[in-house]
């Protein structure tokens, strides 16, 4: 119960800034079967080393020298949370499910800025580099993120099996046991790779889901 009470805690403080529905009808999520929706506020889950997707406020030292993106070890770290939104320009809104195919953006909680790639290499395998960009102000393409369900499922769900592929180089956010020695020293590197391995699929994990308000 401490940690539905901690979550939603760690949701009113956000400030969404989506008007569709109130943020006191935020819910913890305690089934694996739930929806994910547009508000949504989920830490994503290495499915190989169950590391969790990670930012914080340190620049790469090589590449694009933008805000590092890391795997991290720990389950219980608010550097990664992200909040799941919609593109520039869509008309989903809050509440919104999210269907196989849709594209979407991930804001680091913390940070704001967005999940990113670009053609810079990544600091240990040399593949796509994946950083931190931007703000509530600044966006573009190089944000977009299109969700691939595996399996039949149709719509986003926590227990289902997800690929995440980059729109502007069709890189899929991947990551590997290979670790950083300094700056991030035990965290392990998040990349993003052309073609579909094992080492790229993730789960939502933990966080704050938000109940469906579309329309069926």
């Amino acid at each position: 119960m401490a940690m539905v009470f901690f979550a939603l805690a760690v949701f009113l403080f956000l400030g969404l800034n989506l008007d569709e529905s109130s943020p006191s009808s935020a819910s913890a999520a305690s089934s694996e079967t739930v929806e994910i929706t547009y508000g949504t506020v989920l830490k994503l889950m290495h499915e190989k080393t169950k590391f969790r997707l990670h930012s914080h406020e340190v620049p790469y030292g090589s590449g694009s020298g933008q805000q590092s993106v890391t795997g991290f070890p720990d389950v219980d770290d608010a550097n990664s949370y992200w909040i799941v939104k919609p593109i520039l320009g869509a008309s989903a809104k809050q509440g919104d499910t999210i269907k196989s195919g849709t594209i979407i953006r991930l804001q680091h909680m913390r940070t704001r800025k967005w999940l990113h790639s670009h053609l810079h290499a990544s600091p240990i395998s040399g593949n796509l580099e994946i950083s931190c960009f931007g703000g509530e102000e600044e966006s573009d393409t190089g944000d977009y993120w299109r969700v691939m369900i595996e399996g039949s499922g149709k719509t986003w769900r926590q227990d289902q099996r997800i690929r995440l592929q980059h729109i502007d180089t069709g890189g899929y956010l991947h990551s590997h046991p290979k670790k950083y020695q300094r700056i991030a020293g035990g965290q392990q590197e998040v990349c993003g790779v052309r073609e579909k391995r094992a080492d790229n699929v993730w789960l939502a994990a933990e966080g704050v889901y938000l109940p469906v308000t579309e329309s069926k």
